[in-house]
């Protein structure tokens, strides 16, 4: 065999090995199977989630959130809260209160079912009203599949998500409702 075709061979190879461990060198704020609880600093919202799916780990996945401080616009958050809960193995629909902006997420596993509850942190911009709304497609696109979404244009914020379940392959799928927020005050609650 010549030199240069085993030098090659084993670049792919490292390669490849690379990319299927490149899931451990995430800074990941949970365990397969652990909970966790989840905020950005006062005055940042997520627009970065990442998660990795593991079927030998309780069908769980790991989980990684990136924040960002919004635009000097929307002012100061003047109230945060943890907005509704969903239940395990159940599909749910969640978009924060009051207008609200996801700044923070929590989670709980369930052995029994192999599936998460969840809840969002949502903090209050003045009287801001969203606009421009529109969901994502699935993420991951196939159950079961590394996860990843991020913001696709400034000016976009994550205001909640629809999830389902599959109990055959134990695993959700995503779909973020992201939004334009106004740059004035508005009289309307929970577009």
């Amino acid at each position: 065999m010549k030199p240069a075709l085993v030098v090659l061979a084993l670049s792919l190879l490292s390669t490849v090995e690379a990319q299927n461990h490149d899931h451990h060198d995430m800074a990941w704020v949970n365990g397969y199977r652990q909970s966790f609880n989840f905020q950005c600093a006062h005055g940042e919202v997520v627009v970065a989630i990442r998660s990795y799916f593991s079927e030998a780990d309780g069908s769980d996945r790991l989980w990684t959130f990136e924040c960002q401080p919004t635009p000097e616009g929307l002012g100061e958050p003047s109230d945060c809260w943890w907005d509704d809960i969903n239940r395990a193995g159940m599909e749910w629909t969640s978009t924060c209160t009051r207008n609200g902006l996801v700044a923070g997420v929590q989670s709980k596993y369930f052995e029994s079912v192999l599936d998460r509850e969840w809840q969002f942190y949502c903090c209050y911009y003045k009287r801001r009203c969203p606009y421009s709304c529109m969901k994502t497609t699935d993420i991951p696109e196939y159950y079961k599949e590394e996860a990843e979404l991020v913001i696709p244009s400034y000016g976009y914020f994550i205001r909640g998500a629809q999830t389902t379940f599959s109990g055959v392959l134990r695993d959700r799928q995503w779909k973020y409702i992201l939004c334009r927020m106004t740059d004035f005050d508005c009289e309307f609650e929970n577009l």
